[in-house]
């Protein structure tokens, strides 16, 4: 455990990594209905999310994310899959480590639980801790590489995931938050700032602050920016493709490659370690953030 760590954040020292881009719009492509459960296609669809890892790997990933965003048992209950939060988080990561190059490295996605700690809401710390040690260690029963809690918008949710990671696993942590810009500057749903939440994810014991989703390329190199200047962690981008539209009543995302990678430049040129694609992006945005990575070098 304490290797992997020392490789993945060694590497971060005087590199620039890249993860991986959509879930989402993959798996809808492969037969994913609108509300249905991504969790499940881990073991009803696994040759889907295979390929979907073997080809964000082939496209030139230094980690991808495992297909376990909701696999928490307060969002997996909603499918009434709440008993089956271990065996969908495990396979989900041995599917990822199936494909998984060698010096390459898979982490375990985390979303938000879909709640809210007391008093705002009904669940106890207690039980949204034991909620996230269920699904954390189902992932490092399948050989995860790190953890990453993504598109999360309540601090305290964040903290307390971090915190249970860490009394359970050495492996790095990465905490990513979603922040909209409104008129006093950028925020997250619940009210957190950049500054807040780069404090708060380091004194909780995260490895990487990130943001991920909610933006296209142009507004998260201000945000980028903001998050490297109040960080004393290393910083991790993953922009949206462009804002969705709703086109012959489809979403599309309409920021290209070739677009993205201006921005893209820029997040470099402020010193951002990791970058990686969120909603709309492909295997080509990837490739094209790879070719870009490679001629920083």
């Amino acid at each position: 455990m304490d290797y992997k760590k020392m490789s993945f954040l060694d590497l971060l020292k005087n590199n620039i990594l890249l993860s991986d881009g959509a879930t989402g719009t993959f798996l809808q492509s492969k037969g994913l209905e609108p509300g249905g459960c991504p969790e499940l296609m881990n073991v009803e669809k696994e040759e889907a999310v295979i390929e979907m890892a073997d080809r964000y790997f082939k496209s030139g990933s230094d980690f991808v994310l495992t297909n376990t965003f909701g696999g928490s048992p307060f969002m997996l209950k909603k499918y009434g899959y709440e008993d089956k939060v271990e065996e969908f988080n495990k396979k989900g990561a041995m599917i990822a480590k199936s494909v998984c190059p060698d010096g390459k490295f898979v982490f375990g996605s985390i979303g938000p639980t879909g709640e809210f700690i007391e008093p705002l809401g009904a669940v106890t710390e207690k039980e949204m801790s034991y909620g996230f040690e269920r699904q954390i260690n189902g992932l490092l029963e399948g050989g995860v590489d790190g953890i990453i809690f993504e598109t999360q918008m309540a601090i305290e949710e964040l903290v307390l995931g971090i915190k249970t990671a860490k009394k359970i696993t050495n492996l790095p942590i990465i905490g990513s938050m979603v922040f909209d810009k409104g008129p006093r500057g950028f925020f997250t749903m619940m009210g957190v700032s950049p500054k807040k939440a780069a404090d708060d994810i380091y004194n909780a014991g995260g490895d990487v602050i990130a943001t991920n989703c909610g933006n296209g390329s142009e507004i998260m190199v201000d945000l980028a920016n903001e998050l490297k200047q109040s960080s004393k962690l290393p910083v991790m981008v993953q922009s949206n493709a462009g804002i969705p539209k709703i086109k012959n009543k489809k979403v599309i995302y309409d920021e290209t490659p070739e677009f993205m990678i201006k921005n893209y430049q820029k997040f470099i040129d402020i010193g951002i370690s990791i970058v990686g694609g969120c909603c709309g992006t492909t295997f080509d945005h990837i490739e094209a953030f790879r070719n870009l990575i490679n001629e920083n070098k």
